[in-house]
């Protein structure tokens, strides 16, 4: 199994065995729970599940629409309907992450942080928000999607672009195989544009936790093997300038190269998301 595998599989079984079990009353649903899970991987082996299939072309087309900035869903919906449980009547998301990292603080820290480790590499203040502490959480009105990522950082060590990805909560079997690989290739593309080797990502998640109508998925998912190998990604070339103009090519092409390389063992069926 890949690097990957071994690291998610480890987390679910530590989940399922060792988690403890509480009634979600957002969700109505019980939950297997552990605080403070944390794992570091290379991201030159790129970390896409093959314990399962996961849909390539949905967390490629989500950061591709992140970089671009937007509220509006118009280009994701061309490859899927996740986000529209969270959309407003005129079809945009408030708390759209790439909108908080481009616009909603009336800066845009992408173009910031690129600018920041152009000219000082060493910097340790590569740190890129999502949270709003004016609105989110705590005793905020509650509202249809508060960012689970608050915050990610990136530094440069080595000659190395590293990225440190921190979860408030994460739902372990859904989300957490689609995110650790849309933010290896958003780490990638920045790291393709700044012209540095990818490094470490590095995986924080305070609150990691598996919902009790996933339990029987993640019991099969735990016994399963594969024989699965790394793989580097190949980005295509100007990938963040073109993310940029919405080049809906570049979906396809980071697909395809994905696709050659991905042979995924088979679904575990289908899993309802917990709203």
């Amino acid at each position: 199994m890949t690097k990957f595998d071994n690291i998610y599989r480890s987390l679910v079984e530590n989940i399922l065995r060792n988690g403890v079990e509480e009634l979600n009353e957002r969700t109505n649903h019980k939950t297997k729970i552990i605080t403070g899970a944390h794992f570091s991987l290379r991201s030159s082996d790129f970390p896409v599940l093959t314990l399962r299939r996961i849909p390539i072309r949905l967390f490629v087309a989500e950061q591709i629409w992140y970089l671009q900035g937007d509220r509006e869903l118009d280009f994701f919906q061309k490859y899927s309907k996740i986000w529209d449980d969270f959309k407003e009547e005129d079809n945009t998301v408030e708390s759209g992450y790439g909108y908080r990292w481009r616009k909603f603080f009336k800066r845009d820290q992408v173009a910031g942080l690129i600018e920041m480790l152009e000219k000082e590499p060493s910097s340790r203040q590569g740190v890129v928000m999502t949270w709003d502490p004016n609105s989110d959480g705590l005793s905020s009105v509650k509202k249809k999607n508060t960012p689970c990522v608050p915050m990610w950082v990136a530094n440069i060590v080595g000659g190395e672009l590293n990225f440190h990805i921190v979860f408030r909560s994460q739902d372990v079997m859904l989300g957490l195989p689609h995110d650790v690989a849309g933010f290896a290739l958003l780490q990638y593309i920045i790291a393709q544009k700044l012209d540095r080797p990818v490094g470490f990502l590095h995986y924080s998640i305070s609150h990691a936790h598996i919902y009790d109508n996933h339990y029987e998925q993640a019991e099969e998912l735990v016994k399963r093997e594969n024989d699965h190998s790394e793989f580097e990604l190949k980005l295509p070339s100007n990938s963040y300038q073109r993310a940029m103009e919405k080049d809906e090519n570049l979906v396809d092409e980071i697909c395809d190269h994905l696709k050659e390389h991905y042979n995924p063992l088979a679904a575990l069926g289908k899993m309802q998301i917990a709203l």
